[in-house]
């Protein structure tokens, strides 16, 4: 390989870790959950998606492996090829019937879903207005797809129709709203409501990735829309965060839709289906999600309790009602080295920092989830209090 281009991309990494923005990763050695092993460290985990405590509950690990006795390993295939069992059609129509959708095909990923949803859909005479901080996956799949492409200030309402009216001024045939449920670094939730009636006004299309709210965020955890109790048109998610924190992902939405998808959507067509083991797991996580109304409980009573808390210490938070909390510090490296200090002092949280989130709003992100016990979050308030005062944070 070229020398020159060896020296160029090891520039690049000095000058990532010169400004304090360098991702390092740290081994795991236990399943994951509320208090995880990391080497030979025990540590309280907020920073997972686990939202319900699922990743390592039983249940979940014995549908995955005794599906493998009679259905195998892996595919290795992709579906319309010889990769499709029938497991994959029956959490297909679970996803479905608990999202109250016709129907819904499965991803490798919603990273996967959302990258392959746009383009069969919309053509060049089309249009997408995406909300200005919707997930990467979003933006990379209205990247590939030839319709026009609108941006709107996050959740800005007046700006939506502003593009709306640009967009059917331009002549869109179609126009489709793009939006995350939750948008992840914030905890913020989108507004569905006045989405809906805009898009209804204007004749537009509502897409929603509701990734970080399937499984707990509504009256029986089907996601923002019914959290909202509004109907949006096409749903994107995940398996990997509250239905199990593994891999997986999904579209559902109209029939028509799911059926088109099937045909065009290359991510699905030239992927790998997921193995027998992630579909059982899944079937069983909703399950779970379905009978769950104490985990529910139990998540949004830990968060109320832990955003009290981290208030009482003089932490700045945003505002918000998801379990999603970020505790905002401002600058890359005091957040990396916020980080490094709550490790030392038992708890694992990451710091975010750009390009995950704007220069000048670097955070320590916590999460919530139903596993965590109120010793556990004492305890982790408790080294908060003390690394925030060490660090000049806090008074």
């Amino acid at each position: 390989m070229s020398t020159d281009f060896l020296t160029d991309i090891s520039k690049t990494l000095e000058e990532i870790k010169a400004d304090g923005l360098y991702k390092r990763e740290r081994m795991i050695t236990s399943p994951q959950g509320g208090e995880i092993r990391v080497g030979d460290a025990a540590v309280i985990n907020l920073c997972a998606n686990n939202y319900l405590g699922l990743a390592d509950h039983p249940d979940l690990i014995a549908a995955a492996r005794g599906v493998m006795d009679d259905k195998g390993f892996g595919m290795a295939s992709v579906r319309f090829i010889c990769g499709t069992q029938d497991i994959h059609r029956e959490l297909e129509q679970r996803l479905a019937k608990f999202l109250g959708k016709d129907d819904a095909i499965l991803f490798a990923a919603c990273f996967d879903a959302n990258g392959g949803l746009f383009e069969p859909l919309l053509g060049p005479e089309d249009a997408i207005i995406s909300d200005s901080l919707n997930h990467a996956s979003i933006i990379d799949g209205i990247r590939l797809c030839k319709a026009k492409r609108y941006r709107y200030l996050n959740s800005d309402m007046n700006d939506l129709e502003a593009w709306l009216k640009q967009a059917r001024e331009d002549g869109a045939r179609h126009i489709m709203i793009a939006t995350d449920g939750v948008f992840s670094m914030d905890g913020y939730l989108a507004k569905l409501p006045e989405i809906r009636a805009l898009a209804d006004k204007y004749d537009a299309i509502v897409m929603v990735d509701d990734c970080h709210a399937t499984g707990f965020m509504g009256v029986t955890g089907a996601g923002t829309p019914e959290h909202f109790g509004v109907d949006v048109d096409i749903v994107t998610g995940t398996l990997g965060k509250a239905l199990g924190g593994a891999i997986g992902g999904y579209i559902a939405g109209p029939q028509p839709v799911i059926d088109l998808l099937r045909q065009r959507a290359r991510p699905y067509l030239f992927s790998n289906s997921l193995p027998p083991s992630i579909v059982a797991a899944g079937l069983e996580a909703i399950r779970l999600v379905e009978e769950g109304n104490g985990l529910r409980a139990q998540l949004f009573e830990n968060a109320k309790y832990w955003r009290a808390g981290l208030e009482k210490l003089g932490f700045d938070l945003l505002p918000g009602e998801h379990p999603i909390i970020p505790v905002m510090l401002g600058e890359a490296q005091l957040a990396q080295d916020m980080a490094s200090r709550l490790f030392d002092e038992g708890v694992y949280v990451s710091g975010f920092f750009f390009p995950v989130v704007p220069r000048g709003q670097a955070r320590i992100r916590t999460q919530m989830n139903a596993a965590l016990t109120r010793d556990e979050l004492d305890r982790a308030l408790a080294a908060f209090g003390k690394v925030g005062k060490e660090l000049g944070i806090l008074s």
